[in-house]
């Protein structure tokens, strides 16, 4: 479980987080939506120990992210190209990343082979530095990355941008078969309501930085979305 507690963020004097309480079920495929500036990558930032909350804390699995680093070792994530090692190959980066979680070479191959049609023949075999990809496989990269070492946590921020729509398709699929099991949760923040809808049993909408819904989903849950935001 990831448990938030009387968390916010300021930034000189303006305030972009404030969630008084929120949890996130173990097994749950959870989504974050809201427009830019709404607070989501500043949530995630701080459930990452990326960024030190002015006010409360999280928790995750029990463990207070500022206080322990153990909850690192189920916990992965993808946020941006800044998580990457520009001047490693995927190969090279995917055993890098296997290595800090304790995953043989073998073990790496055996994943990522996996991913061939994510990949659809552009990444691996290419020797070609993680810098001098296309933000699109830049992100499958590290979307890939965050998979190894069977994490029971994977944060992704804003998945789907800069990906064709071959791939935005494969990606759902993913992180649906992920979702799957009841001992990974999924957090998934979109600006794409209809992706999100169909990838997550449970949304939250931010904005400035508060949750104004919850919504468990269903069959209307894109629509209200809709409305929410026109």
């Amino acid at each position: 479980m990831i448990r938030i507690q009387n968390l916010s963020k300021t930034y000189a004097a303006s305030k972009v987080l404030s969630i008084d309480h929120l949890e996130i079920e173990k097994g749950t495929s959870f989504g974050l939506v809201g427009n830019n500036g709404a607070g989501k990558t500043t949530l995630f930032s701080a459930l990452l120990d990326l960024i030190q909350p002015t006010t409360g804390y999280i928790e995750n699995s029990g463990i207070r992210v500022d206080e322990s680093e153990e909850w690192k070792s189920i916990t992965s994530a993808f946020i941006d190209e800044s998580f990457l090692i520009g001047y490693l190959t995927a190969e090279e980066y995917f055993y890098f990343i296997g290595d800090l979680r304790g995953q043989s070479k073998e073990e790496v191959d055996a994943l990522i082979l996996n991913f061939e049609d994510f990949f659809h023949g552009e990444i691996l075999g290419k020797k070609k530095y993680l810098r001098d990809l296309s933000k699109g496989n830049q992100k499958k990269v590290g979307i890939v990355a965050a998979l190894i070492g069977n994490p029971e946590v994977i944060i992704l921020d804003e998945p789907f941008a800069n990906l064709d729509p071959t791939t935005q398709i494969r990606l759902k699929n993913i992180i649906k078969e992920l979702s799957a099991n009841s001992e990974v949760t999924i957090l998934v923040s979109s600006h794409d309501l209809m992706h999100v809808t169909e990838v997550c049993d449970r949304i939250v909408v931010l904005d400035k930085g508060e949750v104004v819904k919850d919504l468990s989903t269903s069959e209307e849950t894109l629509k209200e979305l809709e409305e929410h935001f026109s």
